[in-house]
């Protein structure tokens, strides 16, 4: 019995504990929230995770293998891309990267939410892209995280 509760309260703990990340100030995710577009040539990326299923899990996020940062709950980032060719973002999941290729057009943003799922261990990791319609209010709830740190 008493293996079982203790199995219980780690599960309920990696499922909606509060893992914490550098951020960026209220002046900066303000500033990325008016949603501006990008410089010319460029594309504007969002990467973004809502909600606090998995929140004691941080999960590292690259664009074209550099490191955007490490996820938390209710984070997103922001980050300019070269318009008009494809970008490989990537995230890391229970036993491998999960990428998602998109082609981006110069002049544009994308929204690229990254989510939660379980699997043999709470740590799956997967991405999507959204409708600017749906990233622009889920970000709007959310704070920028500071970006370049990865763990790996």
């Amino acid at each position: 019995m008493h293996k079982m509760f203790s199995v219980g309260v780690l599960v309920t703990s990696l499922l909606s504990g509060c893992a914490s990340v550098p951020m960026e100030g209220t002046e900066n995710s303000d500033a990325a929230k008016k949603f501006g577009q990008p410089s010319k040539g460029n594309s504007g990326l969002y990467v973004y995770r809502s909600g606090t299923f998995g929140g004691a899990l941080k999960k590292d996020i690259w664009v074209d293998g550099k490191c955007l940062g490490e996820s938390a709950p209710n984070v997103f980032f922001y980050n300019e891309v070269r318009g008009d060719v494809e970008h490989k973002i990537s995230t890391e999941s229970e036993f491998s990267p999960n990428d998602l290729l998109i082609k981006t057009a110069a002049g544009k943003n994308y929204f690229v939410r990254q989510f939660m799922k379980i699997g043999v261990f709470v740590g799956g990791a997967g991405l999507e892209l959204v409708d600017e319609d749906k990233g622009k209010t889920d970000i709007a709830e959310l704070k920028l995280a500071r970006a370049g740190t990865c763990s790996k």
